[in-house]
């Protein structure tokens, strides 16, 4: 249905080099990204960087989140009023060391 609130993706793991999170599905659907959820599940801080552009893109200017500190066994909740992602736009992404922070994003999707 279009407009339903539904996991775009995740979990999973965030790389420690650029990759793609969300890839968008196909020309006729645009998807709005409403809340992004990324937990830590180590005893250490760490870092994470989102971008939109590209595919697997981190161009400097394409930022939407920039080195974010997410404590040590805690998470980081990013919410949208609307982040409108057309069937060009990829968000990527990546942490400052493999398979410590877990990316959960949730939105909707319609028909254009």
């Amino acid at each position: 249905m279009a407009g339903q609130l539904k996991r775009i993706s995740g979990p999973a793991h965030l790389a420690a080099a650029a990759a793609d999170i969300y890839t968008p599905p196909a020309s006729t659907i645009y998807t709005v990204i409403k809340h992004i959820h990324v937990a830590n599940k180590t005893g250490t801080a760490a870092t994470f960087t989102l971008y939109i552009g590209a595919t697997g893109g981190s161009a400097s200017g394409t930022e939407i989140a920039l080195a974010k500190s997410v404590p040590a066994n805690d998470y980081i909740d990013l919410f949208f009023p609307g982040l409108k992602m057309l069937s060009t736009d990829f968000l990527s992404g990546l942490a400052s060391a493999a398979t410590t922070l877990t990316i959960t994003v949730m939105g909707e999707q319609y028909v254009v």
